[in-house]
């Protein structure tokens, strides 16, 4: 999942996409290089971020995703205003990933009302003004597995069926950073929850911590490394802003893996 930030100020490369034009060859370039999904967001989610107001938000989105949605691949919109989804979808978009999980008034409904439409529910501790503020406590895991029970209970509840959702732990959204490679580190027993898991590490500030890269958009190397970790564990998409080295790296990991089945079968 290649991200596509239509916006000024998100964390790692605010302002690199935030026209229209830049963001469609961006959408592009992230096409070429083999993405298999695009993420598009108006809107930054990093920790302290103000929230945008939704005639700005759609406006950054909705140019783009027009132009996008005929690139031929999944177009994947970032957001939790239930007017942005309903929007987008009407567009043609094809998954919605909000860090919200569809608890903002409305949100439920839209999605329910776009019977084929992906839903990616992800957990966030508190929101984005405050969730670093005060990370969460206890055992991350289990934390992670009881909200996205809940969740995919009141997706039910509105005749959701379960297979449109894939579930992100939410990498950085108010956990410390042992919290956050507890997750990488168990992500197996998140299995339990029975739907694929989306992986979100690429430039995070725990990266950066573990790595002593400030910069975020110097974190190249560990957020490849944090993803093919993602994979071998089981995740089944990455969401990352590096899709071409990432791409080669999970190339290498399949030949490996290949080879590996291989010996096992013919010992």
């Amino acid at each position: 999942m290649g991200i596509v930030n239509v916006t000024p100020d998100s964390f790692s490369d605010g302002g690199a996409h935030g026209s229209t034009s830049s963001a469609i060859r961006h959408c592009e370039q992230l096409v070429a290089e083999g993405a298999h999904i695009l993420d598009i967001g108006g809107e930054s989610t990093r920790p302290g971020s103000p929230a945008v107001p939704l005639g700005e938000e759609l406006s950054r989105v909705l140019p783009v995703v027009r132009e996008a949605v005929k690139l031929g691949l999944p177009i994947s919109i970032d957001t939790y205003k239930p007017e942005v989804i309903r929007a987008v979808l009407d567009l043609g978009a094809d998954i919605v990933n909000d860090v919200w999980a569809l608890r903002q008034p409305g949100a439920l409904e839209v999605v329910a009302s776009h019977a084929s439409c992906g839903i990616c529910v992800m957990h966030m501790h508190r929101d984005p003004q405050t969730m670093q503020a005060e990370p969460m406590h206890g055992d991350v895991v289990v934390d992670v597995l009881s909200f996205w029970s809940d969740r995919v209970a009141s997706s039910r509840a509105r005749a959701i069926d379960p297979s449109r959702i894939v579930l992100d732990p939410g990498i950085g959204f108010g956990k410390t950073v042992a919290q956050n490679f507890s997750l990488l580190a168990r992500q197996r027993e998140l299995a339990v929850a029975g739907r694929p898991l989306l992986a979100g590490w690429s430039r995070k500030s725990s990266l950066g911590a573990v790595a002593g890269i400030a910069d975020a958009g110097k974190r190249m190397a560990p957020s490849v490394a944090a993803a093919v970790l993602a994979v071998d564990r089981g995740a089944a998409i990455v969401r990352v802003h590096d899709v071409r080295d990432t791409v080669a790296a999970l190339a290498v990991w399949r030949a490996m893996k290949a080879e590996q089945q291989d010996q096992e079968q013919h010992p």
